[in-house]
């Protein structure tokens, strides 16, 4: 299956459920603030725009201790289904996010970051080599880490979060 591929038969029911799930946003830079923050509102919105609620969200540093130390509650906390952080996961040496994420132990699930780079090549073409957008499954929950730009989020969180999100958390509750 192609990532412009719509599932056909039976599988179809796995994707775009009617449950509204609670989400984290968590964005990560070391240039904006929680006003200036475009990427993060976005994808506030297009959670919200989906049917669903961001119950936490907040702008950190780019640094390692500080996407943990709000993760780490956040991950706890019955209430969030499933987290997004928006930055942080490219190859410079200030982009932390991924690390943080490595460090925190979990499950990486190789597809996600594969298929991100494959519809990104479409936009932005080999650039998208240089994306380190992942998921996890951190205490049980899905965390998916995608690129700080207003064109990534959008991309990641419209062709692949938002129409698996629900069928993913369901699978990790069982």
């Amino acid at each position: 299956m192609t990532p412009e591929t719509e599932p056909t038969g039976g599988s179809r029911h796995h994707l775009d459920g009617d449950r509204s799930l609670h989400f984290g946003i968590l964005s990560v830079s070391d240039t904006h603030t929680e006003e200036d923050d475009p990427s993060g509102h976005l994808a506030c919105d297009l959670v919200k725009a989906a049917g669903h609620r961001t119950v936490q969200y907040k702008l950190v540093a780019n640094s390692v201790a500080d996407v943990r130390d709000t993760l780490d509650p956040w991950l706890a906390d019955p209430e969030i289904e499933a987290v997004i952080t928006v930055g942080g996961t490219g190859v410079s040496s200030r982009d932390r996010t991924v690390n943080a994420l490595d460090a925190m132990g979990g499950q990486r699930l190789e597809g996600f970051g594969e298929l991100y780079r494959n519809l990104s090549f479409a936009e932005v073409g080999a650039l998208a080599l240089m994306s380190r957008a992942s998921l996890y499954v951190i205490h049980g929950k899905p965390v998916f880490a995608l690129p700080g730009s207003e064109r990534a989020v959008r991309t990641a969180t419209e062709k692949l979060i938002l129409p698996a999100a629900q069928h993913l958390v369901e699978e990790l509750e069982r």
